[in-house]
């Protein structure tokens, strides 16, 4: 198992000079959103189709609901900018998918958090979720290596909707099998990816030693999931 360090993410997803893209599933999202943001190159946006921390909030311009001719201005003089529908005093609410897509014609790059896990580990979406950009080029699913191994009604966002897409009781153990059902199922983590997209599996937060991140990535490689590993880092 080869462990990329967050600080070279981009190098390693072999990202293209023009890309849209969406994070979904759970175990660091919003870190993920903006590391990527920070490494490629270019006019970039970050923003969020779903609801995002203000403590997540990185050192660029914010932009509160702007019209394309602002956020064009804005980008003549930074390299990143941020754009969320509004903010109350903990909350950055998102934006329209479809309009996060137009955006792609205003910058080079366009990083959006399409998902919410309410800080867990992993995650299956609802009905309603997740509200993917249909012009997402690379879609990256997360899950967080500390959810393996423990029952998902204790560590999982939507417990029933990882058993249901897991094919198993809420109450087992996420079993590295189970993970990557999940992962792989249009009932889970490949819900809403538009068809053309390339979907990337991103296992986070994996220490040297974890032999059941190993296995669930060679389990995603036997399927011909491409998939990467992410080294814990302290800010999940």
């Amino acid at each position: 198992m080869v462990i990329t360090p967050l600080a070279s993410i981009v190098e390693r997803l072999g990202l293209g000079p023009h890309e849209l893209v969406a994070m979904v599933g759970a175990g660091g999202k919003s870190t993920l959103t903006f590391a990527i943001g920070a490494q490629l190159t270019g006019r970039r946006i970050v923003t969020t189709t779903t609801k995002m921390g203000l403590d997540q909030f990185r050192d660029a311009p914010v932009l509160i609901g702007p019209s394309d001719d602002e956020i064009g201005d804005a980008l003549l003089d930074n390299d990143v900018v941020q754009i969320w529908r509004a903010v109350d005093h903990r909350k950055a609410f998102g934006c329209d998918p479809d309009d996060v897509g137009r955006w792609l014609g205003l910058a080079d790059h366009v990083i959006v958090e399409s998902d919410g896990a309410r800080r867990h580990p992993f995650k299956a979406p609802k009905v309603f979720e997740p509200p993917v950009p249909a012009l997402t080029t690379t879609a990256i699913g997360l899950i967080g290596a500390d959810a393996l191994g423990r029952v998902i009604a204790d560590r999982c966002h939507r417990p029933l909707r990882v058993a249901a897409a897991g094919k198993c009781s809420p109450y087992e153990r996420l079993s590295p099998e189970i993970a990557a059902r999940v992962l792989t199922s249009k009932l889970g983590t490949r819900k809403n990816i538009p068809g053309g997209a390339r979907f990337v599996v991103a296992i986070n937060k994996v220490k040297p030693d974890d032999h059941l991140a190993a296995e669930l990535a060679d389990i995603l490689a036997a399927v011909g999931q491409e998939s990467v590993t992410i080294a814990h880092h302290p800010n999940p």
